[in-house]
């Protein structure tokens, strides 16, 4: 993976923590549990009760889609985002409706081109955040919450194994958000200290 397709060679861990053949393995994996009935949505559906009908939503880090889909078929207007290529082409295949784009989360500038103004709301589901180059994550969080309405949530989950909560709560203040809520899954199970996994509610402040 070549380096000077990101920000200051900055390469994103998605790249230097996998194979060069997880990508592939990753949609595959999600296209067996569609096709085995395996509920996909919960991060959709917490979403959608979170934000007014036909909200602009930005999925960022969406993958092979499942979320922007299952988003944008509850009304939503999605834009779609992405580092990875092979996971992009999944998207437009399996999950068709939004748009998907490519781009780095670490210079994500999306005003200019869409020309759609501010999102009602942000996601990133499954590690996102933790997939980030290494060192980037204050930028990935500002440059999420500049595409942001203020007071809109930005909800996002991570294994705390991989980004410790200490961390992550300090990286959010600097970069302009505010902590709403916080729980163990994303049917709002409670968080506690023993918790393996943290589902964030940030506000644009």
């Amino acid at each position: 993976m070549s380096s000077d397709r990101f920000s200051l060679g900055n390469v994103p861990r998605w790249f230097t923590e996998k194979d060069e053949d997880h990508s592939s393995w990753y949609a595959e994996h999600f296209r067996e549990l569609a096709s085995d009935g395996t509920d996909l949505s919960g991060e959709a559906r917490l979403v959608d009760a979170v934000v007014a009908p036909r909200s602009r939503i930005l999925d960022a880090g969406c993958g092979q889609g499942r979320t922007a889909a299952a988003l944008h078929h509850r009304g939503h207007h999605v834009t779609a985002v992405d580092i990875d290529p092979v996971l992009l082409a999944s998207a437009r295949t399996d999950n068709p409706g939004p748009p998907y784009l490519e781009a780095d989360l670490a210079t994500l500038d999306l005003g200019a081109p869409l020309n759609t103004g501010y999102f009602d709301a942000a996601v990133s589901a499954g590690n996102v955040i933790t997939f980030v180059a290494e060192g980037t994550e204050v930028a990935v969080l500002r440059n999420i919450r500049t595409h942001l309405a203020i007071d809109a949530p930005y909800l996002l989950g991570f294994h705390v194994d991989r980004y410790p909560l200490e961390d992550f709560d300090r990286d959010l203040r600097q970069a302009g958000f505010t902590l709403e809520s916080r729980f163990a899954t994303w049917d709002l199970r409670p968080f506690t200290p023993d918790s393996d996994f943290a589902v964030s509610i940030l506000r644009n402040s």
